[in-house]
């Protein structure tokens, strides 16, 4: 989904007949914190150390091109995860969380970063999902967790999300759950060797509400059948 403007309202006029953005009667937004976050079908909690064995049992059986688009990996052993979750912990610019699935196993990793609370800007990113949490409502429902908790709980006015130009599958992703396509910024970096074309996309807190909605409405129950295999498919618009 295409944008061609800046932003959906309509400019300001200053005293020089120039368009201006519009005001903004807002505080500065809470900083992040490791906190437990508990929906219906999932948990997203503070990560830990203690999450790499049952992470790494959800991420071994995966296929290969899981690893493709992450600046890390593949992990072809424990040893190898527990670096990388070390990185996150070290890293002091992410928040990072496990995503738990309804028997409390931690199936996946998501953290806040590129946080800055003075605009009110921050983006989900590092998501990794394992076996048992990929296209499921877990994913889904952890992902509405994180931006709720962004949005309503902390005060963000904007909430992003990047990836490869080329990552299809996270771009599909992106827009099921009701961010914007912002444009792609050419050449943003290098990583595993190769160019990086980094695709943005990002919604607003204008944007929640009915995002939000969309998303509760699609978790109900009753959305699945006994197999839990969806009975509609999520549309956020």
């Amino acid at each position: 989904m295409e944008i061609d403007d800046a932003s959906d309202a309509a400019p300001c006029v200053n005293e020089f007949g120039q368009p201006v953005g519009a005001p903004v009667d807002w505080l500065a937004a809470a900083q992040p914190s490791p906190v437990t976050l508990v929906g219906h079908w999932c948990r997203v909690v503070p990560l830990e150390l203690a999450h790499v064995p049952d992470l790494y049992a959800a991420l071994a059986p995966g296929p290969p091109s899981q690893w493709t688009y992450l600046t890390f990996g593949p992990c072809g052993s424990e040893g190898e995860l527990r670096e990388v979750v070390s990185g996150y912990l070290a890293n002091p610019g992410f928040v990072p969380f496990a995503i738990l699935d309804a028997a409390g196993v931690a199936r996946g990793i998501a953290a806040y970063l590129r946080i800055d609370p003075a605009v009110g800007t921050l983006e989900v990113g590092g998501i990794l999902l394992g076996e048992g949490l990929r296209r499921t409502a877990a994913a889904t429902e952890a992902m509405w967790l994180l931006a709720r908790n962004a949005f309503e709980q902390l005060g963000f006015r904007r909430y992003e999300w990047k990836c490869d130009a080329l990552n299809a599958p996270s771009r599909y992703a992106a827009e099921r759950l009701g961010f914007r396509f912002e444009g792609v910024w050419r050449q943003a970096t290098v990583y595993k060797g190769r160019n990086r074309d980094t695709a943005w996309f990002a919604m607003t807190d204008a944007d929640w509400p009915t995002v939000s909605a969309a998303i509760q409405a699609w978790l109900d129950p009753a959305t699945f059948d006994e197999s839990g295999i969806q009975r509609r498919p999520l549309r956020v618009s």
